[in-house]
């Protein structure tokens, strides 16, 4: 790992130079420090370990002078550095990790109601406005693609586009299957009910990133059939695009512009084509990645969120909190901070075997 490092610092470095170039055009001046700012905080974090080390070895050879306060001295000094040393090459380890190359996409969130009904709608509901709060904190974009009410409320489906600086690192690890456990409104017995809810994190696809050829598109448009103001049931605004080769098809019909919503649908129809052959891919290799973070398995139960105790649980991390208005109002990150570590922590402990 050191020999990376150092090529990781000599590279900050020709990156530092190269930036003082006088003929750089705005392009290269934007990758270039692109660049020097994602390898910014692994050189801080280094030279911080290394002068940390050298302190260590000094205070070491403090322990063979005579003088009993300088001895007393380095040993708290000692008993101070050795666990920040510990900790600081653990964090390097971990941003040693190879990069998701999607951390930095927006995405598309999918939410889905599952088992459970007309309850099942209404936690899908919650879990939007979570979403919508938690983006509104960072500072995010949602713009929503298309949606589908339930009876009683909430949502049976709805899909939103959020865009901002590396929403897909934050929201990646909600990919899966969310439990709430509490007393429905329909329930008159007052008897704890589960219901389920799916959700899909989806980074924004460019086309560079994955080509689709028009021949393969079949792409219908039809009068919009939500609330939507006056071009509602007048204009054939909703597009429906299906792609033939894979059979996935999308549809938006949220904006009141055809071209519009034939745009956010082909944005979705990407990031859903390349999750499928993401998905192909790793299944194929599931064999040797089983212990590896990122296999996006969207039957596993990643959460639980127990209204009667207050509790919200991740199953992945071992980790509870409570306080569930507070988590729903959008304080997200006390949840995926812990299962964020927990599973670094795993891949590391992967890369570490291979």
């Amino acid at each position: 790992m050191f020999d990376r490092l150092e090529d990781v610092v000599f590279r900050f470095q020709d990156l530092t130079d190269r930036l003082s170039a006088p003929d750089l055009n705005p392009n290269d001046i934007y990758k270039l420090n692109k660049e020097r700012s994602d390898l910014e905080p692994i050189v801080e974090a280094y030279q911080s370990y290394r002068a940390k080390v050298q302190e260590l070895a000094d205070n070491k050879e403090l322990l063979s002078e005579d003088d009993v306060e300088l001895k007393a001295m380095a040993k708290e000094e000692i008993s101070r550095l050795e666990p920040e040393i510990d900790q600081l090459e653990h964090d390097l380890k971990i941003m040693m990790l190879p990069k998701d190359p999607n951390d930095e996409k927006n995405i598309m969130l999918e939410v889905r109601a599952g088992t459970g009904g007309d309850e099942a709608s209404l936690f899908a509901g919650e879990l939007f406005k979570m979403y919508n709060h938690y983006a509104q904190s960072k500072g995010w974009k949602v713009s929503l693609i298309s949606s589908s009410s339930g009876t009683m409320g909430g949502f049976k489906e709805v899909i939103a586009q959020i865009s901002g600086p590396r929403v897909f690192s934050h929201l990646k690890y909600e990919a899966g299957t969310h439990r709430v456990q509490r007393v429905p409104q329909t329930e008159s017995q007052g008897r704890v009910h589960t219901s389920a809810c799916t959700v899909a994190i989806l980074p924004e696809v460019d086309e560079v990133d994955i080509k689709i050829d028009k021949k393969d598109l079949r792409i219908d448009t039809m009068r919009a059939g939500g609330a939507g103001g006056q071009h509602v049931n007048k204009t054939e605004s909703a597009v429906r695009i299906t792609h033939l080769p894979t059979g996935i098809m999308v549809r938006c019909e949220e904006e009141k512009s055809q071209q519009m919503n034939r745009e956010k649908a082909m944005t979705l129809l990407r990031s859903r084509v390349y999750d499928k052959k993401l998905a192909e891919q790793q299944s194929e290799l599931a064999a040797e990645r089983k212990n590896m973070v990122g296999s996006g398995d969207r039957s596993e139960k990643i959460r639980t969120y127990n209204f009667p105790q207050d509790r919200c649980t991740d199953h992945r991390a071992g980790v509870s909190i409570h306080g569930l208005p507070k988590l729903f109002s959008g304080n997200l990150d006390d949840i995926l901070d812990p299962v964020r570590a927990k599973l670094q922590a795993e891949a590391l402990k992967a890369q570490e075997a291979i």
